[in-house]
C-alpha cells in the first residue's frame, strides 16, 4: 500500500473521532478488510502529525506511540474533504468511461 493511501485511511477513520494506534488499525481493517503493517501505520501517523493534519488528543506526558490517542485537526478535515471530492470525481469519470457493467 502506498504511504498516501495509508495516510488517507488514517484521516478517514479519525474523521469519526479520536482513536489510539491499535483502534485506528482496527477501524481501517473494518473499512478495507486489511490491516496496515506497523511501519505503514506509525509512519503515516508521524507524517500526518508533522504536517499538522492530526494531533494528540490526550494531554500529558509522552506516552508510547501506540497508546497515544490521535484526532484529526481542522486542517486535516479540510484536506481529507478535498481529497475525497477529487477521488469521487475521478471515480465517476472512470465508471462513466467503463460504461454499464455486466447484467
Amino acid at each position: 500500500m502506498h504511504s498516501n493511501d495509508a495516510q488517507m485511511l488514517v484521516l478517514t477513520v479519525l474523521a469519526d473521532g479520536p482513536l489510539h494506534g491499535y483502534a485506528i488499525n482496527t477501524a481501517i481493517e473494518d473499512l478495507t478488510g486489511r490491516r496496515l503493517g506497523p511501519g505503514s501505520l506509525y509512519g503515516a501517523l508521524a507524517r500526518l502529525e508533522a504536517r499538522e493534519l492530526i494531533e494528540a488528543a490526550d494531554a500529558g506526558g509522552e506516552a508510547a506511540e501506540r497508546h497515544r490517542t490521535m484526532r484529526i485537526t481542522t486542517t486535516g478535515r479540510d484536506q481529507l474533504r478535498a481529497e475525497l471530492q477529487q477521488m469521487a470525481r475521478i471515480s465517476a469519470a472512470g465508471l462513466r468511461a467503463l460504461g454499464p457493467g455486466p447484467a
